[in-house]
């Protein structure tokens, strides 16, 4: 009886132990699932396949409605890459596109109010495409390979999904051309040649949407064109009629049959005027002066102000660059949605829910995604072993203008007195004091009581 009662309080304390173990684990369990949650919502790693040949392709994380959550991302980011040498065929999109050329140098082609617009981007440019608006991409490096970042809307028009569409005007079986759906006689009667050659010029292309420009004396002879300027492409049309005189009497008839069709898509006219163009040119964002520095980094930002394309899309851009170990202070964006795309190094990205709960503590690295909803306080955090740089697009293409929470002329800055001291249930000098403690502002110092690890 006497080991009972001795036992006894050894078995409780065993038990309320095990219980508060239990617990624990539960509570860790569920905030590593919440964190785990907020990963799946914020973070958007899962890349899609859209387009994919030898000589490139476009992959894209999604946007739209996040699973089992009331978020709502409304923009898909694309990530074009391209072979030296290679052209991604010419097509029409239902959603505006922003273009911002993270590797390499492109040259990019679109009708601009019913005339031709050709314009040579190089790295850190900018350009926009809008919806409807037939375009080409052109890598004419030999050497170099092409890495375009571009936002794609997903409120399409025209098919009410939330994916964007291609509509290739050039193509063959692979892709096929929007031409193909029509009727032939329809088609062969509207471009006035005969059902065969009609037949021949849809079923020629077999190399996908992005395809080489090297490898042929056919692709070299259009890799010319593609070079040439607007005002000297007719000529050059009417020169390369007969660029294969050796070949066979078949391959003689399908090549003037591509040509002829081609002379009765372009008018002539039309042709020589498009040298007086007057498209937007890019807009280079490496080379803008920063819109904030400090010893801690800097931050550009490029809106409608200073960009006048920007407004027909409704995007913003912007590119920072961390120092290691510093911080952008935690901020709200009262005004748009925030994309970032991590460029170069290693870091962490912090949201918090309206409720005042950590919706996202995430190691993010090059190439991740990730997205914030507007009014969601969040912060973006440099690791210690090297540089962070990230670039974005917002959903506004007004001027932007981020609240910081904390940090000198921040929001505790500004509403310091005897009612912000109260909600906190402190003094005015105990106040007055803490947000007086940090003297940097919008990129913050890293703090020495912070580990390494932490990042």
């Amino acid at each position: 009886m006497g080991n009972i009662r001795t036992l006894l309080p050894l078995v409780l304390v065993l038990f309320c132990a095990l219980v508060a173990s239990v617990c624990g684990y539960e509570y860790e369990g569920r905030k590593s699932e919440q964190r785990t949650q907020g990963e799946k919502w914020f973070l958007l790693r899962q890349l899609h396949n859209v387009v994919k040949t030898d000589a490139g392709s476009m992959r894209m994380v999604k946007g739209g409605y996040r699973a089992g959550s009331f978020l709502h991302s409304p923009m898909h980011i694309g990530f074009i890459s391209m072979e030296p040498n290679s052209l991604f065929i010419p097509q029409y999109l239902d959603s505006d596109l922003v273009l911002f050329v993270h590797h390499g140098e492109a040259r990019v082609g679109h009708v601009y109010r019913d005339e031709l617009a050709e314009r040579s981007l190089k790295q850190g440019d900018i350009y926009t495409i809008p919806a409807g608006s037939a375009f080409y991409l052109e890598n004419r490096n030999e050497n170099q390979r092409l890495r375009i970042i571009c936002s794609i809307d997903i409120t399409s028009e025209s098919m009410g999904w939330h994916a964007f569409q291609s509509f290739f005007i050039g193509g063959g079986t692979h892709p096929a051309s929007v031409l193909a759906g029509f009727d032939h006689t329809t088609l062969s009667t509207a471009l006035n040649v005969s059902t065969e050659e009609l037949k021949t010029f849809l079923t020629r292309q077999t190399s996908g949407p992005i395809v080489h420009l090297s490898g042929s004396h056919h692709t070299n002879t259009w890799s010319e064109f593609l070079a040439q300027e607007p005002h000297h492409k007719l000529a050059h049309l009417k020169r390369i009629v007969n660029f294969e005189e050796e070949a066979s009497s078949k391959q003689e008839e399908s090549t003037w049959s591509m040509r002829k069709i081609l002379f009765t898509l372009l008018n002539r006219e039309d042709i020589v005027n498009r040298v007086g163009h007057r498209a937007p040119s890019a807009c280079s964002l490496y080379n803008r002066n920063t819109d904030f520095k400090n010893e801690y980094g800097w931050t550009k930002k490029l809106d409608e102000s200073d960009y006048s394309p920007l407004k027909q899309s409704g995007h913003g851009v912007y590119i920072v660059n961390l120092s290691p170990g510093s911080m952008m202070a935690p901020h709200v964006n009262p005004t748009a949605i925030e994309y970032g795309v991590v460029l170069k190094g290693t870091g962490r990205i912090q949201i918090v829910y309206p409720n005042g709960t950590l919706a996202m503590n995430a190691r993010v690295r090059e190439g991740d995604v990730f997205w914030v909803p507007r009014y969601f306080p969040f912060c973006q955090i440099a690791s210690t072993n090297g540089p962070f740089e990230f670039f974005g697009f917002t959903t506004s293409a007004r001027r932007n203008h981020p609240q910081f929470l904390v940090g000198r002329n921040s929001l505790m800055q500004r509403l310091r007195g005897p009612e912000f001291a109260a909600a906190f249930g402190i003094g005015e000098k105990r106040l007055k004091r803490i947000t007086n403690a940090q003297h940097e502002q919008i990129i913050l110092p890293s703090s020495s009581s912070t580990p390494g690890d932490m990042v």
